[in-house]
């Protein structure tokens, strides 16, 4: 592409026209773009707004995230998933205060250094906060540019990363870079999309290698489908008088620093459970003698590479005493929103509280 300052005037005017209004865009402050940023990465726009704006009302500065216990961020991140996001943005936080007396850096490589900030997150603050022609490849974007450009190798392997931050860089201009940036990302995302672009209605066609030659469907080059493993677990609800048990998932679990139900995998996808190899497995793990009660639930849910069809089973302790090496706490149901769960930790607790009311 050599005409680049039509394609930035086509394109601003259309953003100009047609961007949707989202909370992260009213604003330069670093700390608020940061934290939409890291919200966005996995996850919907719809699904972020409400997040976005609970958190920065429990949380309005760098600050008041520095200063936050991990329990709480994490019971405010409750539902978004890939929680490691939100634990580097507390340790993130903690190092803009320490390290930079709480002031968001405005140098892409300083920015590099915070946990939890790549590339492409360190472009997108250093552009929108403090207009500076940093280039930015996301999914959206990534899309774009290959279309853009025709390009029909993979993307994703090292001289396709190459070629897209190289023309990412190139795109941009010398004033305004952060609303041109904001521009290439909604174009990505409402009209150059995955599967039938609306090529019709996109400003920049004209310039575009992929309208030209009517490759839109195959390009990018997509990626492999990920194979996924069927397992099947169950989360035992232990009661002890009207309280039941949690545990604190450690660092090398799935969802590591929430709380949920005792969980494990069992053998098999049949409708009945063993449930003395349940009793078995609870002694083994808890010290605890059960009782097993009845399945309230089956919930299905997919976790990286593993579909999942989770039974959940309530229990009363008969005897034992709990094993030490665990985070254990016992908990009423009126308490439970106080404890960050899994989502499906959360359904089945929703499930006792309505039992116990």
């Amino acid at each position: 592409m050599k005409n680049f300052p039509t394609f930035h005037r086509k394109l601003l005017a259309w953003y100009a026209d047609s961007a949707r209004d989202l909370p992260w865009r009213r604003t330069h402050d670093p700390y608020r773009i940061w934290i939409s940023e890291i919200m966005l990465q996995q996850t919907t726009v719809v699904a972020v707004i409400p997040y976005f704006e609970r958190f920065l009302a429990r949380f309005p500065s760098v600050d008041a995230l520095a200063a936050a216990d991990e329990t709480n961020v994490l019971r405010l991140w409750e539902g978004l998933g890939y929680y490691s996001r939100a634990k580097n943005l507390l340790r993130a936080a903690k190092a803009v205060v320490e390290k930079h007396h709480g002031q968001f850096p405005s140098d892409i490589e300083v920015l590099q250094t915070l946990p939890g900030i790549g590339r492409y997150t360190a472009g997108a603050i250093a552009s929108f906060a403090f207009d500076i022609p940093a280039p930015i490849v996301e999914a959206n974007t990534l899309r774009l540019y290959c279309r853009l450009l025709g390009y029909q190798s993979d993307p994703r392997s090292s001289v396709g990363q190459k070629v897209l931050w190289t023309f990412a860089e190139a795109v941009l201009p010398k004033t305004g870079p952060g609303r041109l940036n904001q521009a290439l990302m909604e174009l990505g995302a409402t009209v150059c999309i995955p599967k039938e672009p609306r090529c019709g209605i996109c400003p920049v066609s004209a310039h575009c290698h992929a309208f030209r030659d009517g490759t839109q469907s195959v390009v990018p080059q997509q990626k492999s489908k990920k194979v996924m493993t069927a397992i099947t677990e169950v989360s035992i609800a232990i009661r002890r008088g009207p309280k039941y048990l949690l545990r604190r998932c450690p660092l090398n679990e799935r969802w590591a620093g929430l709380w949920d139900f005792l969980r494990f995998e069992i053998a098999g996808d049949s409708k009945s459970v063993d449930t003395a190899h349940l009793t078995d497995t609870v002694r083994e793990r808890t010290g605890l003698i059960i009782e097993c009660g009845s399945q309230i639930a089956e919930l299905k849910h997919a976790v990286t590479r593993y579909r999942i069809t989770l039974k959940c089973i309530t229990a009363i302790r008969q005897d034992g005493r709990l094993k030490s090496g665990n985070d254990w706490k016992w908990v009423k149901p009126a308490d439970f929103q106080k404890y960050p769960l899994s989502v499906t930790g959360r359904r089945f607790a929703e499930l006792l509280q309505r039992d116990s009311m």
